[in-house]
């Protein structure tokens, strides 16, 4: 018995011990690129307990002895996919691996991505073996408001283990996209009109819904409204807790969305924007910024007029632009960010304004450059490793490390 005991007592240290073995490495690169200043010649990035606890040139860094270190010819701060439906889409694209669009009603805030998100979706790891190590997936465009969205890195077993924002945004539509022609049994929206009309009665009622709560607060002979999820959700809209993601392209529709960002006085991004250049004056004056739609998209529908030089005009507009995956309807589901941003440089995009895009700028249009999105002492020890270029179309990566663990050494 005692020798047992003894037994998992070690155990239990060596695990411990290769925990903590497992979040600190150091990685040294012929050129860092840190999102946060200029690029290091010969530079090196030391992460200790999952955290950079030290980064410049390998001549005035001390290097730890304890420590593996992992060597490529480029470093990146891990890639932020800014807008995704991958984990709540699968790659076998089959009924039971494909929930980011819930449409019986048009309307469904409450409607968590947590509870549908899949954190072993072969397709996450198949963009982590790219660098990608932080994806903003959550309910599609489709529907006016279809649910909420999350902010996750590209490893772990489960949600807990996964996510770190489980209630990042709430996805809206405005424009065609959000219209239905009999869609199962209904017809409504019908109409652009429709669209905005039944977005501000459902955002009147929750300020009502939010008035009542108020009253009650102050008043203990007033008793709260019944608990009402979809109202919860949109009050935290009002209030600014929450960004409205609207998913737009047309110019008219753009326009409807920024007008109910200013009657309401919410938290708004633009996510696709297809006609967005424009209106780039109106857009600057709103300070919305933009998760732009894919540079590969294809142009039809309401994205007949989208245009690859879309980003170059915003992000030189000064306006806040990220790049996304987006989502195909098709098998593999998904695109890979970085060949998204890679596009933009044959269309006046430049490399920093590019990997910006898709490191610091997403993470602050996110809500958390305070941990990723640059390589920084106190942030995330999440990097991308390249034999070359990252926008090269012969540049390999390498590997991809998160929270100072190597989770893929696979060279694509």
């Amino acid at each position: 018995m005692r020798h047992s005991i003894i037994s998992l007592i070690a155990t239990l240290l060596c695990i411990a011990a290769f925990s903590a073995q497992a979040s600190d490495i150091v990685v040294r690169g012929d050129l860092v690129y840190t999102s946060a200043g200029d690029p290091i010649q010969n530079g090196v990035v030391v992460v200790r307990d999952g955290k950079i606890l030290a980064i410049g040139p390998a001549s005035s860094v001390s290097i730890p002895g304890d420590m593996d270190v992992v060597n490529a010819a480029v470093v990146t701060p891990g890639l932020i996919d800014a807008h995704t439906v991958v984990g709540m889409v699968g790659y076998l694209s089959q009924d039971d691996d494909q929930d980011h669009l819930e449409q019986s009603a048009a309307i469904q805030p409450e409607l968590r991505a947590i509870d549908a998100y899949n954190a072993r979706e072969p397709l996450i790891e198949w963009l982590r073996t790219f660098g990608v190590t932080t994806i903003h997936s959550g309910h599609g465009p489709g529907e006016i408001v279809s649910g909420q969205t999350l902010i996750a890195k590209t490893t772990g077993d489960t949600i807990d283990e996964a996510v770190f924002n489980p209630a990042a945004m709430v996805a809206a539509t405005l424009g065609q996209g959000a219209v239905m022609s009999g869609n199962g049994g209904r017809n409504t929206p019908g109409t652009r009109g429709k669209v905005a009309a039944m977005l501000r009665t459902e955002l009147l009622k929750a300020e009502a819904y939010a008035d009542k709560i108020a009253a009650a607060a102050d008043d203990d002979e007033k008793d709260p409204p019944a608990r009402d999820l979809k109202m919860e959700v949109l009050t935290s809209v009002l209030s600014g807790d929450t960004p409205l993601l609207v998913t737009v392209n047309r110019h008219n529709d753009i326009m409807t969305a920024l007008r109910i960002a200013e009657e309401f006085d919410i938290r708004m991004v633009l996510d696709g924007a297809s006609e967005a250049y424009l209106l780039l004056d109106e857009i600057k004056a709103a300070g919305v910024p933009v998760i732009v739609h894919p540079a590969m998209a294809r142009a039809g529908g309401e994205r007949e007029n989208l245009s690859f030089t879309t980003a170059e005009k915003l992000i030189n507009a000064g306006i806040p632009t990220a790049f996304q995956s987006g989502y195909e309807g098709y098998v593999p589901k998904t695109r890979v960010v970085l060949f998204e941003a890679a596009i933009t440089l044959a269309h006046g995009v430049s490399p920093d304004q590019a990997l910006a895009a898709i490191t610091i700028d997403a993470a602050k249009i996110l809500g958390i450059d305070d941990r990723v999105g640059s390589l920084e002492v106190g942030k995330d020890g999440d990097l991308a490793l390249y034999d070359g270029d990252p926008f090269e179309y012969t540049t390999h990566a390498i590997g991809t490390i998160i929270e100072g663990v190597r989770v893929s050494d696979t060279v694509k």
